[in-house]
């Protein structure tokens, strides 16, 4: 049990026991509480994220001062009674359980050693502390060694456990590299973190998730349910830090123990204490943390349960919190700080209806950095935030709510900050900052048609334009851009309050969001846009945009509108492709005026397989006098690094000489077609000439490929108006 030094006259030395009684613990009552989270919505591949919450009792162990406290009220404390050779008694009760102090002299100890095993100090120790580990159930011990009318010097701090059950190597032992623990004490200084966040780490201690992989996996297959103090010590046999102590207890509790939904429904079918939710398997945030917290306290780890407000199942934006704490969750000491977790959190999710519970391991809330853990739990005791400054339960209130998708994707900061905003002149903003390449949608009110969402770099940037007055909610959705899988999580919510519609800003339900180029058209080989706005205007119904593409890539576009008449074929026809290199021209002549998408789609062009969606631009003409024919209609010879410089438009007028302008190469001849023949020449890679449209309803142009072939191949096709 260790050595201790002496310099002094053994006259002069005492030994100061201070001793601890924990009496039994009566039944606890058990109020409903609501103590879960919803960390998203419901919609296509969304999933949601939450668990049901019941309110909880006022926290237990110790209390943010550092006094013990007790969990429940007892019929009665348990006294002790020992022997002091000066014959005095000091004894004081402390609610239900009751502290003695007994100085004993070591006058006696003759001869005097400069180094004395504790054991072996006097045999009125030995008989005196082994008497009492018979009967001081739960005890713990404190030696004191100092001079006479000196300031006492902590030596030691043993406990005793309940008969043969307890494992008294896994306290105050050095046992398989099992640490003592250290005396209790109140948050001060040392814990407290800067409040916002600093965009550091999300855990409020270095931790390397990667070493924990062999004790999470050994700790995962742990199966004892006899008692807690045996579960403890089958974890702890592959923990030797408190680190992998409190690592090991958080991954066996979150992943074995279930929210009781029956239970939260019905009380009387509730219990929280450790051995029966240990035993059942089942429990609800009280039971979680009483748990972790027994667990904990066997293992020689200082925790502490707390009991606070939350954001969680039935959490409404902007809401006020009054009445009981309606959630309990843990903090503990380690490596001289206190940390926070959450295991009701930490194990999985309930539904919608709060009819099924889903194990689903959430890393976030294991030793969350403090400035981040205010975002949805608010601690009775503004001690236990673990900031400076401390938030106000307004500040709570009124913040906006990041749920722990919004961190573990790699989110940094959301604008607003908070939970509700107003739309000025019907318009309403949000940006989003991240850490990597992101890729988002929203939902505003159940669909994302009016909302304009651009990707950045390190985020995103929202404009909303609702289409009515009132209340609206705004959910944003994300997931990584290499995520293999189609599933967005929500990571953020608000409610956008409207007072005023901006009409001209109804976009085309086939706008796809996020609109214009961006980080992700860049790695699909669009580089380089010469528009890199979402939103393209035009006053005459033309513009054109470019791009270098990568190697390989073969484009397709389309242009859409709202109750356009356009087929498909048509509204193709009225975006011209013009390759030069590796450089592509989209053409585009608006059919009319109004709100248009370009969407465009790429492949490989050694892939015989169909094009994928890869962007769209937004395109707004409002000069309603604006009426462009569609480009001429193009066969498979025409190449696609041919290119028409004039006529650009499919439809000829009558009865005129037309001028024809092509660039072509390896042809032989080429012909247009009318009532007669024209044959046009070539002259530095351009092939000109002039045909006469009377007489006819439609102009072609032929091309004769070889001049050993007696046949033309169609490539381009007029239509003539009509008289």
């Amino acid at each position: 049990m260790g050595t201790m030094d002496f310099k002094t006259d053994p006259s002069a030395v005492t030994i100061n026991l201070l001793l601890i009684v924990h009496p039994e613990e009566t039944a606890s009552k058990q109020k409903g509480q609501r103590e879960g989270q919803t960390e998203g919505s419901r919609r296509a591949g969304l999933q949601d994220d939450g668990n049901r919450n019941s309110r909880s009792q006022a926290p237990q162990g110790r209390d943010p001062n550092g006094q013990r406290a007790s969990r429940e009220p007892c019929k009665k404390g348990q006294a002790v009674t020992s022997y002091s050779n000066e014959g005095k008694w000091k004894a004081k009760r402390f609610g239900t359980f009751a502290v003695t102090r007994v100085a004993i002299s070591l006058a006696n100890i003759k001869p005097w050693p400069q180094r004395l095993p504790f054991s072996s100090m006097s045999p009125l120790i030995s008989c005196f502390l082994r008497s009492l580990s018979s009967f001081l159930a739960g005890t713990q011990v404190t030696v004191e060694v100092h001079p006479k009318d000196t300031t006492p010097q902590l030596f030691k701090k043993l406990s005793f456990g309940k008969g043969p059950q307890r494992l008294p190597s896994l306290r105050g032992q050095d046992n398989k590299g099992f640490q003592r623990t250290k005396d209790p004490r109140p948050p001060g200084g040392e814990d407290l973190h800067a409040y916002p966040w600093d965009k550091s780490s999300l855990k409020s201690m270095p931790v390397d998730l990667q070493q924990f992989e062999k004790l999470d996996a050994y700790a995962l297959k742990v199966n004892v349910k006899n008692s807690v103090e045996e579960l403890v010590k089958a974890l702890l046999k592959q923990a030797r830090t408190d680190l992998e102590k409190v690592r090991a207890i958080w991954m066996w509790i979150c992943h074995h123990i279930e929210y009781d939904i029956v239970g939260y429904h019905n009380k009387s079918q509730l219990s929280s204490k450790p051995i029966d939710v240990l035993q059942t398997g089942k429990s609800i945030c009280e039971g979680y943390a009483g748990l972790f917290e027994e667990m904990c306290s066997i293992a020689g780890i200082q925790c502490m349960k707390l009991s606070g407000y939350s954001k969680g199942y039935g959490y409404k934006m902007g809401q006020t919190f009054t009445g009981d704490s309606d959630h309990a969750w843990n903090a503990v000491y380690l490596d001289g700080r206190w940390h926070l977790l959450d295991s009701t959190w930490g194990s999985g999710a309930v539904d919608d209806s709060f009819t099924k519970f889903t194990f689903r391991y959430n890393e976030f809330y294991f030793l969350t950095h403090p400035a981040l853990f205010i975002n949805n739990h608010f601690p009775d005791n503004s001690n236990w935030q673990l900031l400076k400054p401390t938030l106000t339960l307004k500040d709570f209130e009124n913040n906006m709510l990041h749920n722990s998708n919004f961190y573990m994707l790699g989110l940094l900061t959301a604008h607003p900050e908070t939970a509700v905003i107003q739309t000025v002149n019907g318009k309403a903003s949000v940006s989003v900052d991240c850490r990597s390449a992101t890729l988002f949608t929203f939902k505003l009110k159940g669909t994302d048609e009016h909302g304009l969402m651009t990707l950045k770099k390190h985020g995103m940037k929202l404009d909303i334009y609702p289409q009515k007055t009132g209340s609206h909610k705004l959910q944003i959705f994300a997931k990584p851009s290499k995520a293999s899988e189609a599933v967005y999580n929500c990571v953020l919510e608000y409610v956008v309050e409207c007072k005023s519609v901006d009409k001209a800003m109804r976009f085309p339900k086939d706008l796809h969001q996020p609109v214009g180029p961006s980080w992700f058209t860049e790695r699909q080989g669009f580089l380089r846009p010469s528009h890199p706005n979402p939103i393209i205007h035009t006053n005459d119904g033309r513009c054109s945009v470019t791009f270098t593409l990568g190697k390989d890539i073969s484009v397709l576009a389309s242009l859409h509108c709202d109750n356009s008449r356009l087929t498909e074929d048509m509204r193709r026809r009225h975006i011209m492709q013009i390759h030069r290199g590796n450089q592509i021209e989209l053409k585009i002549h608006l059919p009319h005026a109004g709100n248009f998408v370009l969407k465009i789609y790429a492949k490989k062009k050694s892939d015989p397989g169909n094009y994928d969606y890869i962007f769209n631009y937004l395109i707004t003409c409002l000069n309603t006098e604006v009426k462009w024919p569609a480009f001429p209609q193009s066969y498979s010879k025409w190449v696609e690094d041919y290119e028409i410089l004039e006529p650009l438009s499919g439809l000829l007028p009558a009865n005129r000489n037309v001028q024809f302008k092509l660039k072509m190469h390896g042809i032989a001849k080429v012909l247009v077609q009318a009532e007669n023949t024209y044959p046009l020449t070539q002259s530095r890679g351009y092939w000109e000439g002039t045909c006469n449209t009377s007489g006819c309803r439609e102009v072609f142009v032929m091309v004769h490929e070889n001049a050993n072939h007696s046949f033309y191949s169609h490539v381009l096709k007029y239509e003539v108006e009509t008289q």
